[in-house]
């Protein structure tokens, strides 16, 4: 174990204990000799004190010394204990968010069996609906997108030197051919389009880079658009001078926090290298100042940039909030086998607080009527490259309402398999203001539950499921009903 991790551990066992006797530190300094503030800087895990003194605490706290250093803690301690040895303190910068590690092992140390019991609880619960490490890292990310509305400025502005310092011209749609060059003359790259064709078993993977002889392999059946975000990834890693990376694009595995990070961190810079931030606040503002919308007009947006459809709506999770200040958002991304009946949500994101809809873990089955399942129905049915479609999404039971756009391709790297990317807007006063269409009766309408088993909706043509949740819920009711019935009558 690290000293680091040996030291919190004892900082731990100590205040435990000082705070089991009711003593105060200066009590505790006034008892063993020890100053008050030396004292303070072991219990919060900045120091670990000599034998002298460990004897010294041991004796006039009256617990053995093999107990003080023991690195066994007692039950109220010990998920606190394990989160250490996990390292996930360390794994996990804390300070992203605002935190330092001193603090929040001051906050647990303050409150241990409060905390400890918390803890316990996650721990169960990610055991049991087997919530894995990667999960955590996953959701963490999530996490620090949102408390930054999912812009980070010093991405954006690395993006835009890099243009300046390679003479790339981000007025004008970029192509692979141009950011091939330069991984090749400035970065040493050899590009192989041929050797993963012969792995059947990598038919999923778009890349692979070999870090030793800067190689990288690529899927022979990507498009332009898919080419050019990887390598603008590859720019990113090279350029923002990162090491710890993933070399897989899907990944399959990660070893560590820092590499999600850094996955996003490059995934970030790809997109505000290839759909420009300054581009894209012009092309929205000339969208939002129409009074009726027209499907031409938003796949022209998606048609200006050489990326994928789901690029561009990942890149106005980053815009639509810094520059039209529209942060009640959410970004989802389904997918579908032709011949099933599942949808499968496999990424979301959500600004402010985790909007409607979102992912569910109980099996249940998505709301039909949602634009998302929609248009990969439609895809479906016509083969077309690209579907589009959008609705104004209505929630009863949360009285909130959304505009949602969503766009289906094929999938190109699952036989007989479709995807969706939606992102919604939520309607209010600011959504009002910024955007000229709001009120358009051209917008198709309807009201929308989250999944068939929660929704109260009637005679709902496309329901998959009973609203097993919501008739339980009006039992639970009736029954509430009754017994206060009674007990008013019995009362009397």
């Amino acid at each position: 174990m690290e000293q680091d991790y040996i030291k919190l551990i004892f900082g731990l066992k100590l205040k435990q204990i000082r705070t089991d006797r009711e003593l105060s530190l200066f009590g505790l300094s006034k008892l063993s000799g020890l100053s008050k503030s030396y004292l303070n800087e072991i219990e919060k895990g900045k120091k670990y004190p000599k034998p002298d003194k460990i004897a010294a605490l041991s004796e006039h706290l009256d617990v053995p010394y093999d107990e003080m250093v023991s690195l066994k803690l007692d039950k109220n301690l010990a998920p606190i204990g394990e989160i250490l040895q996990t390292k996930l303190l360390k794994e996990i910068p804390l300070e992203l968010f605002g935190i330092q590690e001193s603090t929040m092992i001051d906050i647990i140390s303050n409150a241990p069996s409060k905390v400890t019991a918390f803890i316990s609880t996650i721990i169960e619960i990610a055991k049991n609906y087997s919530f894995s490490k990667e999960s955590f890292y996953l959701a963490s990310v999530r996490s620090f997108q949102e408390a930054n509305n999912n812009y980070f400025d010093h991405l954006e502005q690395a993006a835009i030197a890099f243009s300046k310092t390679y003479q790339v011209d981000l007025t004008q749609p970029l192509n692979s051919k141009e950011l091939k060059e330069i991984l090749v003359e400035e970065y040493g790259y050899t590009i192989n389009t041929s050797e993963l064709e012969s792995h059947t078993e990598l038919d999923n993977l778009r890349s692979v880079f070999v870090p030793k002889t800067k190689t990288l392999l690529l899927a022979a059946n990507i498009d332009d658009a898919q080419k050019t975000f990887i390598y603008a990834k590859e720019i990113a890693y090279n350029y923002l001078e990162i090491n710890d990376r993933l070399y897989t694009f899907s990944w399959i595995k990660f070893e560590n926090f820092d590499q999600v990070l850094n996955n996003f961190y490059a995934s970030y810079f790809a997109g505000a290298l290839i759909i420009p931030r300054t581009r894209l606040v012009a092309d929205l503002k000339s969208l939002f100042s129409k009074k009726s919308f027209k499907h031409k007009d938003f796949e022209r947006i998606i048609n200006n940039y050489n990326a994928s459809p789901e690029s561009i709506y990942q890149r106005l999770t980053n815009i639509l909030p810094k520059d039209f200040n529209l942060k009640s958002l959410f970004f989802l991304r389904f997918s579908h086998k032709k011949d099933s009946q599942n949808y499968e949500l496999n990424k979301e994101l959500h600004l402010s607080k985790q909007q409607s809809p979102h992912a569910n873990e109980t099996n249940e089955h998505y709301c039909r009527r949602w634009v998302s399942l929609k248009v990969i129905n439609e895809i479906k049915k016509s083969n077309n490259p690209h579907e589009f479609d959008l609705q104004i999404s209505h929630y009863p039971n949360e009285e909130k309402s959304y505009l949602v756009l969503s766009s289906a391709t094929t999938d190109p790297f699952v036989s007989n398999s479709y995807r969706s990317v939606s992102i919604g807007i939520q309607i209010n006063n600011q959504f009002n203001r910024k955007i000229a269409f709001a009120k358009s009766k051209s917008i198709p309408s309807t009201q929308v539950g989250v999944t068939c088993e929660r929704c109260a909706i009637e005679n709902c043509s496309v329901r998959q499921a009973e609203p097993i949740v919501i008739l339980s819920q009006l039992k639970d009711n009736k029954i509430a009903d009754v017994v206060n019935e009674l007990q008013n009558k019995f009362s009397e």
